[in-house]
């Protein structure tokens, strides 16, 4: 199977971590930002990063999709063992409202801190609007910390004591603001940091975040 795009997106990189937490092998073919050509468009017509393929797996035909929920979604249905979104009612549910919360809400804030500050100078050489990710930083971001503070429980997962897609989902943006130097303060936020440090030290994403590491300082 086939994940299209680069893991400096925390959507990418969920998919990964969510695929290597099942013991999936997935190759990673860089696309995105005009690369990926004809491969790359026929998973994800409107370019946006990751697309997937499963060859073969329609009928004898290509899978094809865009999206790191449908590609989870997928993923999960697909090798239901170990399960990753929860099976409880409950519990499910969670695990999708905190994946919304991570996609949606987190990275409107986390975007803007990591486009400015990164995207648009390293990658698209252009200037990035420092105002705006500095708004983000001081105004969007620190309610959503209060917000995980007041939820991460002392076992170090979101939900049923295990890693799931919740952990996967809201550790990944997180990445991409250790990237441009906004770590969580621990003085702060103590117990979100402490657990945004064991999500990252885990197989599943620390690999993949110190070769992101040399990617940007090579950028610098």
């Amino acid at each position: 199977m086939i994940v299209y795009g680069s893991t400096l997106s925390p959507y990418v990189r969920k998919v990964m971590a969510f695929a290597t937490e099942k013991g999936l092998a997935l190759e990673l073919k860089p696309a995105g930002l005009g690369r990926g050509g004809p491969e790359f468009e026929q998973c994800s017509p409107f370019g946006k990063m990751p697309g997937f393929r499963d060859p073969g797996a329609d009928h004898g035909r290509d899978f094809c999709i865009s999206d790191s929920t449908a590609i989870i979604t997928y993923l999960d249905a697909k090798y239901p063992e170990p399960n990753l979104i929860p099976v409880d009612p409950i519990a499910r549910a969670r695990a999708i409202w905190y994946e919304e919360f991570a996609d949606t809400i987190l990275m409107a804030a986390g975007g803007k801190i990591f486009f400015n500050r990164f995207v648009a100078p390293k990658v698209l050489k252009t200037a990035g609007d420092e105002g705006v990710a500095a708004a983000a930083e001081l105004n969007e971001l620190p309610p959503l910390l209060d917000y995980l503070e007041t939820l991460v429980p002392d076992c170090g997962f979101l939900i049923e004591s295990r890693i799931t897609l919740a952990d996967i989902a809201v550790a990944s943006p997180f990445v991409n603001m250790e990237h441009v130097g906004l770590k969580t303060d621990a003085a702060r936020w103590p117990r979100t940091a402490r657990y945004l440090d064991a999500i990252h030290a885990r197989p599943s994403f620390a690999p993949v975040i110190a070769e992101e590491r040399r990617i940007v300082a090579a950028m610098a």
